[in-house]
């Protein structure tokens, strides 16, 4: 649990401190030299496909193996007990649907920071 927290926070840190970036990139834009290039928006997009992929990456992961695990649980109480299979299968069809829907969260927000980005008007 610990771990997790610290991992938690150094998250939230990191999107803080990287925001200021985006901020700062308008102003920067406009105070370049003529002649120069600006990368600031490959720049941002780069970072979203990261995101993207990572937020994908990690909200997979989390589902599948909760869902393994409810699989798990599942088979050795019908192998207890045969008798409750009805009952057993109906948690577990709930549970998974339940567990599924926070993969299908993390493709929203991965599909936004895709195509919605929101952090691309402020660059122009």
């Amino acid at each position: 649990m610990k771990k997790s927290l610290v991992y938690a926070v150094v998250a939230i840190l990191l999107v803080i401190v990287s925001s200021s970036f985006v901020f700062a990139a308008k102003e920067a834009a406009q105070a370049a030299p003529a002649g120069t290039v600006d990368y600031t928006k490959a720049i941002i997009i780069g970072c979203s496909l990261l995101v993207a992929g990572l937020a994908m990456a990690f909200g997979t992961i989390g589902t599948a193996l909760g869902m393994g695990n409810g699989l798990n649980g599942a088979t050795n109480a019908v192998g207890r007990n045969p008798e409750a299979q009805g009952k057993v299968l109906l948690t577990m069809m709930v549970g998974l649907a339940m567990i599924e829907s926070l993969a299908i969260y993390a493709l929203v927000i991965a599909l936004i920071v895709l195509y919605a980005n929101p952090l691309l008007k402020y660059i122009g």
